[in-house]
């Protein structure tokens, strides 16, 4: 007969075992959204594709995740966490293939779009997944720590590892290599991950949902074409005020909701509503960053993928020394130290690359790299703590979308928005060169790591944090977790 403790160690395995498998689809998505960056001049010579075009590879599968994540999250807690997750898989690896194979840039987008779909299923739902594998709340913050981590040293690595498959096999096989292990995902889960499902699931909102898909798809569409049809074309200042007037109707129409696909309650919590502005500014930096980044390296230097990729490995280390550091720190310390050192980090390399021009010293990009890649790895993990503690648990899907929907908000605005800056500037008659237009959209990065300070200074006061506490009494508690098909049961409560 079983012990109690055998019992426990077995119960922490497979626990192990769930974080392994939710990491692994982290791992594919999170280097995808980075890696397919160091592959834009070599897609835009092969497919004869403009920067617009560029910009909409990458936006075209952020904007899909930003949109269709938050969907993702309530409807896995509605059906169950474990079918929805396989769906994500299947649908992400799948999408792969196609990218690998797409005649034209039409084609791609639309691929990548697909990806976008498959990945919305995946990380808040794995996210969701791992709260309820781990009801002890010490074991829950190491396991999320190792999440952010994860999180932190996919995106910086995500450069290198396309550089290296880029100059090695061609732009296509960025995508080859989620198909092995999106396949390898899908089949672990059928094996260790439990079905589960919230105990009062969220019923479906579909008007919320197109107001979020208009209010994402009409934003980044303007931002991205305005800077070729102009900003004050008929088309965009409508598209504007298309994504504005549906910004105001979301949270008029959730409030009167009883179960709303966004609750506007959450933002009475300050940390909750700081963990969302800060996730969506680090990743208008880190997604900025790297699509200037890119270019500059490439058109402006001349260097190969393979050589831009392997110039990024010192933000890649900085993120890898500072992400489990601030792990600990956020354990230790709270998110205060982690947040305003990574904001004043990341302000310090952004000014670095405010002179930019054709021949900056080498000793100068790096710096300011190796500073951005530890600002960039500190600032994960108190996002990730501030906005799972501060939240209900029940609706975990929906909780952690919210957040890690602000990230992809971030990828989709660096992108447009420094994207159709650096456009607009090169394309003015008599405009300078992509070096020097590229200076508007570092300023732009260095408000942002002043932000991200600004944050971790008036989010963490004893007055902000008492409205989490107001936030979370509004929510009665009760189970997390309801065992379907035979799976254990995880057990354990939370706030709904």
């Amino acid at each position: 007969m079983p012990t109690h403790t055998s019992l426990a160690n077995d119960a922490r395995r497979q626990a192990t075992l769930i974080l392994a498998v939710c990491c692994l689809s982290l791992l594919i998505t999170a280097l995808d959204t980075t890696a397919v960056n160091v592959a834009l001049p070599a897609v835009g010579h092969e497919l004869h594709a403009p920067v617009s075009g560029l910009q909409w590879t990458v936006d075209g599968y952020t904007l899909a995740v930003a949109a269709f994540m938050m969907l993702a999250g309530s409807t896995a807690d509605r059906i169950g966490r474990r079918r929805v997750f396989q769906a994500g898989l299947a649908l992400f690896t799948t999408g792969s293939l196609a990218c690998s194979l797409a005649p034209s840039l039409g084609w791609l987008i639309a691929f990548r779009v697909v990806q976008g779909l498959g990945a919305s299923m995946l990380n808040p739902v794995a996210l969701s997944i791992i709260t309820h594998a781990f009801p002890d709340p010490r074991e829950r913050a190491r396991a999320i720590g190792l999440w952010g981590t994860t999180v932190g040293l996919s995106l910086a690595a995500g450069p290198v590892v396309g550089g290296l498959l880029v100059a090695s096999a061609g732009w296509r096989s960025i995508f080859w290599i989620n198909i092995p292990i999106g396949v390898a995902a899908l089949v672990l889960a059928a094996v260790f991950v439990p079905e589960s499902r919230a105990a009062a699931p969220r019923r479906p909102d579909p008007v919320g949902q197109v107001l979020v898909v208009t209010i994402l798809t009409s934003l980044i569409f303007a931002i991205i074409e305005g800077s070729h049809q102009g900003y004050g074309s008929t088309l965009i200042i409508a598209l504007f005020t298309l994504a504005a007037a549906a910004a105001v109707a979301l949270p008029a129409y959730e409030r009167r909701r009883q179960q709303p696909l966004v609750d506007p309650v959450f933002f009475r919590s300050v940390p909750f509503t700081g963990s969302f502005v800060a996730a969506v500014t680090a990743f208008v930096v880190l997604s900025g960053f790297l699509f200037l980044n890119t270019l500059y390296l490439q058109d402006v230097r001349g260097c190969s993928a393979l050589q831009a990729g392997l110039l990024t490995m010192p933000m890649a280390a900085g993120t890898a020394l500072a992400s489990p550091l601030s792990g600990r720190l956020t354990a230790s310390r709270g998110p205060r130290p982690p947040l305003v050192a990574a904001g004043l980090l990341i302000a310090v390399a952004a000014l670095t690359l405010t002179t930019l021009t054709p021949t900056t010293p080498w000793a100068t990009l790096l710096a300011a790299y190796v500073l951005l890649g530890i600002g960039f790895g500190l600032v994960n993990a108190p996002i990730t703590s501030t906005a799972v503690a501060g939240m209900p648990r029940a609706q975990a899907g929906v909780s952690a979308a919210i957040t890690t929907t602000g990230r992809q908000i971030g990828n989709n605005l660096g992108v447009a928005v420094l994207g159709s800056i650096v456009t607009a500037r090169t394309r003015a008659p008599g405009g300078p060169g992509l070096a020097t237009a590229s200076h508007a959209g570092w300023w732009i990065l260095a408000i942002g790591g002043l932000v991200i300070t600004a944050i971790g200074l008036v989010t963490t006061t004893v007055r902000a944090t008492a409205t989490a506490g107001r936030v979370a009494a509004r929510f009665p508690t009760e189970p997390i977790a309801t065992a379907v098909n035979g799976a254990p049961a995880v057990h354990g409560s939370a706030h709904t």
